[in-house]
């Protein structure tokens, strides 16, 4: 996988809903009132990479569930980061 550039970046993270760029990461952090939702939701994105063998970090705990994508081997974020993201909205019914 090839690393975007900025350039290409900025225009793909203008079509996404909820994610923002954090260390040069793809970042979405969702809210819910307990612990169930949030558990729910890390299970959702950790199905997600193991399907597309693209594996997310994943912090959660009580109201909150965090994705971050990037691509290691690359040293950035690359279009597998991007389709990630719109198929983990998906997923959660978001997009």
């Amino acid at each position: 996988m090839e690393r975007l550039s900025d350039k290409n970046v900025q225009v793909r993270l203008a079509t996404l809903d909820g994610w923002h760029l954090d260390d040069g990461k793809l970042v979405k952090r969702l809210q819910f009132k307990g612990f169930a939702k949030a558990t729910y939701h890390a299970n959702l994105a950790a199905y997600l990479g193991d399907q597309v063998g693209h594996h997310p970090d994943i912090a959660f705990g009580w109201g909150y569930c965090q994705v971050t994508f990037t691509t290691h081997d690359a040293g950035g974020l690359t279009v597998q980061d991007f389709d990630c993201a719109n198929k983990f909205d998906a997923m959660c019914g978001i997009a």
